[in-house]
């Protein structure tokens, strides 16, 4: 099969390669998957697990990617809920080869099926930034009706999902970015936009919750605006920032079956929209990913036409 392959961490997006890998097979409680479509988060080049396996050895060459959507191909022993021939979208385990190839093993619980009506683009594009959006706004921020929340970050893949969410919620959403994404953070439902190249976070005022994807000096600003009691959640790495009685979250998205049908549902009935940058033919991928190369919204690579 052809997949993108990582060898070199030092050469980052500029050492990937198509080239030829052996199709894999599914253990117990696995599938194979044939990927239609995948997801790629730039930065997990650096994530030790693109690189190595939980117990520390070298595990290149390794393929990354790891949002995904496609149909079901051959089911392991004892897998049970999925079947051959079925859609589906999924997270892949992050110390596994990935989902830039045209199949993928992958373990079933990490699938949900995928609505007929829901384009394999789009469910590529909803796992991570959706599960990362709503466990942070829902199961870790707690966040409910009447609250307010800042969500840093809201044009951006992740923030623009954690701003629908908090929408849903019925919080009152404050949105943080640079100037150039005012107008997406309000298409995606702000209330008010904060530029913070220009304006000053801490004019914002005290809210229930903040939503961080930046992390540094952020984080630790963040936590002054918060109202005792509050809550800061972020996905951005530890920081030491914590509100005034108050706690801080730091979290990595996970795998969930029950969430990723909520996600699709809402995709379905017009609740929640996915932010698609650049879609790319899998021939043209290693191009899509130069580091040279700007984009805004999540880079979707169709693995099948």
């Amino acid at each position: 099969m052809k997949a993108i392959i990582v060898t070199d961490q030092a050469e980052g997006t500029a050492g990937m390669k198509l080239t030829d890998r052996p199709e894999p097979t599914a253990a117990m409680n696995e599938v194979v998957v044939q990927v239609h479509a995948s997801g790629f988060t730039f930065n997990e080049l650096d994530w030790p697990s693109t690189w190595t396996d939980r117990y520390d050895a070298d595990r290149t060459p390794s393929i990354p990617g790891h949002e995904l959507s496609g149909v079901v191909t051959a089911l392991g022993y004892g897998t049970t809920g999925l079947s051959i021939g079925q859609r589906v979208f999924g997270l892949a385990d992050w110390y596994r080869d990935g989902s830039l190839a045209e199949y993928i093993t992958i373990e079933a619980r990490n699938l949900a099926p995928l609505p007929g009506d829901v384009d394999f683009t789009v469910g590529s594009a909803l796992v991570m930034p959706g599960l990362t959006a709503w466990q942070g706004i829902i199961d870790h921020g707690r966040l409910q009706s009447g609250q307010s929340v800042i969500v840093h970050g809201a044009a951006g893949v992740v923030g623009s999902m954690a701003v629908q969410l908090a929408r849903e919620v019925g919080a009152y959403v404050i949105g943080t970015g640079r100037a150039s994404g005012r107008q997406a953070a309000h298409d995606f439902g702000v209330h008010e936009y904060i530029d913070l190249d220009n304006g000053t976070l801490e004019d914002v005022g005290r809210v229930d919750l903040v939503f961080d994807v930046l992390g540094g000096d952020i984080a630790q600003r963040s936590a002054g605006v918060i109202r005792p009691g509050g809550s800061l959640v972020t996905i951005a790495g530890p920081t030491d920032a914590k509100p005034v009685d108050g706690r801080t979250v730091d979290f990595i998205v996970e795998a969930n079956r029950g969430q990723l049908i909520e996600l699709a549902e809402r995709v379905r009935d017009g609740r929640l929209k996915t932010n698609i940058g650049n879609i790319a033919a899998f021939d043209d991928a290693v191009a899509a990913f130069a580091p040279n190369v700007r984009l805004t919204g999540k880079t979707i690579i169709r693995i099948r036409p």
